[in-house]
């Protein structure tokens, strides 16, 4: 089973994006208070227990704790930041994303099984 990663910094968030080129990235946004981020996440692990790819590192962030590394990321990809939000990135940019209750571990299969 792959696992989620947490994020905690802008450096950790600019390194991670920059592996992105030589594999996928997906970046979950978590708001830790929040009952529909907590269904998201429920989903996002229901996949990564089901159907984890391999090709792909699977990262958090706690919207809260964490408020400097959301909007960093939401700046760097140039994706206005929800809550909770997936974003696919490869090459450093987003190549699909998004949020509250679309995020099914159906729709994560669906956009990430051909990678």
């Amino acid at each position: 089973m792959a696992t989620l990663t947490k994020m905690t910094t802008i450096e950790e968030l600019r390194s991670t994006l920059e592996s992105s080129d030589r594999k996928h990235l997906l970046l979950f946004k978590h708001s830790t208070r929040c009952p529909i981020s907590a269904g998201a996440y429920r989903e996002v692990q229901a996949y990564l227990e089901d159907q984890p790819n391999e090709r792909i590192d699977y990262v958090w962030i706690d919207v809260i704790a964490d408020r400097p590394v959301s909007s960093q990321a939401a700046e760097t990809l140039n994706i206005q930041h929800e809550s909770p939000q997936v974003i696919l990135v490869k090459e450093g940019a987003p190549v699909w994303h998004t949020s509250h209750s679309h995020i099914t571990a159906e729709a994560l299969k669906a956009q990430l099984d051909g990678i």
